[in-house]
């Protein structure tokens, strides 16, 4: 888990917007990193415990000022999805690598694919379950889910810190959306200095770093805060 934290900012400031739509983009707040007893990819021991507490807080606080979540979630068909990628391949091979079982990792109907129940909301969350690589705009519908609802800003949280957050963060500013990585809510099952070493990259380049009640303080003080069109309702997954 992340240590508070972070953004050299300390007057009110609006991320480059004139008018700020935030979501939580939830990555991979499943039982496949999550839950011990399933997992296929797991956080380090006792870590899971602090991610999903920090991460049910900071979503019942974003619900409850109406902002959306969007939870990704990784599935496979099968391991040829999986194996395409030549370096995972060599990971799968490897027995001291963490992320060695990546071939048995969220095949569709594994109960790793489950999102923690205590994270989902069905009746606010919007789900993107198609993301089979770590930057989850690739083979998902996550930018248009986005800009359909006039998301400007992306509150990003979940699993691995130094994997699919900095990808998935790299790619959102490429995109042109602000991006705030909330660092009492992301992990890496790869250890602490690959979380911090995620981190030193994306401050310099790409994105804030906040604790989630700095960034929800940060964005009611800019005073350009507004709620997005239609996207807090009951809402069907998004396969």
């Amino acid at each position: 888990m992340a240590k508070p934290s972070s953004s050299n900012e300390t007057a009110p400031i609006t991320f480059g917007l004139d008018r700020i739509t935030p979501a939580v983009v939830a990555i991979d707040l499943h039982r496949g990193h999550l839950d011990p007893s399933v997992a296929t990819m797991p956080v380090p021991p006792g870590v899971e415990a602090q991610v999903i507490a920090a991460n049910a807080q900071f979503n019942a606080d974003c619900r409850a000022a109406a902002i959306p979540i969007v939870q990704l979630v990784t599935r496979y068909r099968d391991v040829r999805e999986i194996r395409t990628n030549p370096f995972w391949r060599h990971l799968a091979q490897s027995p001291t690598a963490t992320r060695r079982n990546n071939e048995r990792h969220n095949l569709m109907g594994s109960p790793g694919t489950e999102i923690i129940p205590a994270l989902y909301d069905p009746t606010h969350d919007l789900v993107v379950d198609t993301k089979k690589r770590y930057d989850c705009f690739i083979g998902t519908d996550l930018d248009f889910v986005l800009r359909s609802h006039g998301i400007n800003l992306l509150l990003m949280t979940g699993v691995n810190t130094n994997s699919c957050i900095l990808a998935t963060a790299i790619q959102a500013c490429c995109r042109d959306y602000a991006v705030i990585v909330i660092t009492d809510c992301v992990a890496s099952m790869d250890g602490p200095e690959y979380h911090e070493a995620a981190m030193r990259c994306l401050r310099p380049a790409f994105a804030w770093t906040m604790t989630g009640a700095e960034a929800l303080a940060a964005l009611t003080a800019s005073g350009a805060w507004e709620h997005a069109s239609g996207a807090t309702r009951s809402a069907p997954r998004l396969d």
